[in-house]
């Protein structure tokens, strides 16, 4: 990267440079005030140089050669619901990672597992006819919601057969893994996950969540360290994604943000953002967040907290929002005649 394209005081870039850091991504792996204690540079003059280096990661994203080859993210995954497949233009591409974040109670986990039985429809179902491996990293899988959402599949899905619901042996096809620690982490991603991708399994990979180890075995005094395993996790997702052709889920959690100085991480309605920073946010392609409303929605003997899903930042969608509520069957959109 050459410093003199960014548009920069001049005072900034040779401040920069006498620190001898090289690139963009290198600017992003380090917080906020060790670039003060590396270069000098004011609190202010570390803002500007932050907001134009994840700018030019925003204007010049590394698109995957899968990609290119298949176009405008030609293969995706359904999410199973029409509006909210809507909002994604037919749902996640395969070959890169897409985030989603939120609160605890927005609906992350419950949209995660319905793209673990969405997978398994044949491709005129918008499925990849295949099964999802689900990494666990803070709590326990939800076997008993994943069951419920079995047991509806037929209200879900009106648009397949009943007798190809049936047929799926949907409980089956869902690989379960529970990772304490990055060292157990690092293992299934780099050993027990590609034997099962390669015997054509699972065409779905799923991390709840990818912040929960990276807060919990760092101090704050550790952040190259964790900076480094961050890349090393994000790059070995990305290589699972290319080699396999497969979508990648990553859910993440929030943390309070006190000044909205740079609104490309979250939505700008909301007072939270992704956690994990610059370092996680520009490792992945697709940024999705969801979070409650205060509303609530009715439904025959149901009834449901408000939710809204919303594009951050895509390359290949608007930066736009549905509503949704969660029900016996799952995830779907709220449209006007709701």
């Amino acid at each position: 990267m050459n410093w003199d394209r960014l548009e920069l005081n001049p005072r900034i870039t040779a401040a920069v440079r006498r620190a001898k850091l090289k690139s963009v991504r290198e600017v992003l792996c380090v917080s906020g005030p060790d670039l003060q204690r590396l270069t000098g540079l004011s609190n202010s003059d570390i803002q500007q140089l932050l907001t134009a280096a994840a700018t030019a990661c925003r204007q010049h994203p590394p698109i995957p050669a899968l990609l290119l080859h298949c176009g405008e993210f030609g293969l995706r995954l359904s999410v199973g619901c029409p509006v909210l497949d809507g909002l994604l233009r037919g749902g996640l591409p395969v070959g890169v990672i897409t985030e989603l974040s939120g609160e605890s109670g927005a609906g992350k986990t419950q949209l995660a597992l319905q793209l673990c039985l969405s997978v398994q429809y044949p491709a005129q179902h918008r499925g990849l006819n295949s099964g999802a491996v689900y990494i666990c990293t803070e709590d326990s899988f939800p076997i008993r919601r994943l069951q419920q959402l079995i047991r509806e599949q037929s209200s879900l899905r009106s648009d397949v057969p009943l007798s190809l619901i049936s047929g799926v042996q949907f409980g089956d096809q869902v690989y379960i893994e529970h990772a304490a620690d990055l060292v157990s982490l690092q293992v299934c991603l780099s050993q027990r996950v590609p034997l099962l991708l390669a015997r054509g399994l699972v065409r779905l990979l799923v991390v709840d969540s990818v912040a929960a180890l990276f807060r919990s075995e760092f101090q704050a005094d550790d952040w190259l360290e964790r900076n480094k395993q961050l890349l090393t996790f994000s790059s070995t997702l990305h290589h699972l994604s290319q080699e396999f052709t497969i979508p990648v889920l990553c859910i993440n959690q929030v943390t309070d943000v006190f000044n909205r100085g740079d609104h490309s991480l979250g939505p700008l309605s909301s007072n939270v953002s992704p956690a994990l920073g610059l370092a996680w946010a520009n490792q992945v392609m697709i940024r999705l967040m969801m979070r409650r409303l205060q509303g609530t929605i009715a439904r025959g003997d149901q009834s449901s907290t408000l939710r809204r899903l919303e594009v951050v930042f895509a390359p290949h969608l608007a930066r736009d929002g549905r509503d949704a509520a969660v029900w016996r069957e799952g995830v779907r959109g709220v449209t006007s005649s709701d």
